[in-house]
């Protein structure tokens, strides 16, 4: 088994879950973090045990037994990150949003095919068995046809013109950072929507606080209503509607799945093992580059291109504008 040595781009709180679920798998080898602090990256290497720290971005990429970098820096620094690690060689695993809009996106691919390096955007909960098994249901078609979806992810967080939630600078707003689950719960499950309507309440810095989307597919004989937000709280629900029967999964009990087929209720409960569960896409990464692939076949460049031009137009509805990028 080869082993990877992984390199951490931004040492915040995502790369931290991140970093403690890598240890957990035995071909990956916590080797570098990087932040534009010294003290930060060291910090950070010492609490999850990486071999180095760097102090600067480059320095680290520079380093020639980096083998993949996972990129944790806010949205709107996604694209400059990946398509500087993909100009060092090396593999890079990004977290969602992948950037913050399609021409950016389309940039990161297309160097990634140039370089023939590998890239992927990192929505682990494409990887989780308890969603995986949410699939397999679905595919197996015993509900029969898949109406409708019903999808929210809404979270109370109090109004800071300087957090990452919030602010517009750093790609702030509900869309990318929870509003993207629903998004692509009715991505992977109903395709491309034909029509999209979007409604939000923005915030001062005008990025949205509250959102409310429904796609419609099939003139409208197939629906996903979905919300997103920082307002308030939600159970974080994702109900699929089919003829015979539906599927509710939980964000709060993510190995819970409830299925209902006529008036029939079962409960399954799917191991996702130790961890936040971001160790399953960090494996799915090192046995593509142990194929020598340049993207996934489960999540492929394809997908997040779709995801990213959906996001694109729910902003173009809502009037949501990142200054710089668009």
């Amino acid at each position: 088994m080869k082993k990877y040595n992984w390199a951490i781009l931004g040492c915040g709180k995502i790369a931290g879950k991140f970093s403690s679920d890598l240890s957990l798998l035995e071909n990956a080898n916590l080797y570098a973090t990087a932040s534009r602090k010294l003290d930060k990256s060291t910090k950070f290497a010492e609490k999850f045990g990486f071999e180095k720290a760097y102090g600067s971005y480059e320095e680290m990429l520079k380093d020639e037994k980096v083998d993949v970098v996972y990129i944790a820096t806010p949205h709107t620094f996604h694209a400059k990150h990946t398509l500087l690690s993909l100009q060092y060689k090396k593999a890079v695993l990004c977290e969602k949003a992948f950037a913050i809009n399609q021409k950016e996106v389309e940039k990161m691919i297309t160097t990634s095919k140039e370089r023939k390096i590998f890239l992927m955007e990192a929505f682990w909960t494409r990887f989780i068995p308890s969603f995986k098994k949410v699939l397999e249901i679905i595919q197996s078609n015993e509900l029969g046809d898949l109406k409708m979806i019903q999808s929210d992810f809404m979270f109370h967080a109090p109004f800071d013109a300087q957090s990452r939630l919030y602010n517009i600078e750093l790609g702030g707003g509900s869309l990318l950072d929870i509003g993207i689950y629903p998004v692509f719960a009715a991505l992977i499950t109903l395709g491309v929507p034909e029509k999209i309507k979007a409604k939000a309440k923005l915030s001062p810095t005008g990025s949205d606080e509250h959102l409310e989307m429904v796609f419609e597919y099939e003139e409208g004989t197939k629906k996903a209503y979905l919300k997103s937000g920082f307002t308030c709280n939600s159970f974080n629900d994702t109900i699929f509607h089919f003829e015979k029967g539906a599927i509710r999964v939980s964000r709060e009990l993510n190995e819970t799945i409830f299925v209902k087929k006529n008036k029939e209720t079962r409960e399954f409960k799917v191991d996702d093992g130790l961890g936040f569960g971001y160790q399953f896409e960090a494996a799915h990464v090192m046995e593509c580059l142990d194929k020598q692939l340049i993207e996934s076949p489960i999540l492929p460049h394809s997908f997040s291109l779709k995801l990213i031009k959906i996001l694109d137009e729910v902003r173009d509805k809502i009037g949501v504008v990142y200054s710089n990028h668009d």
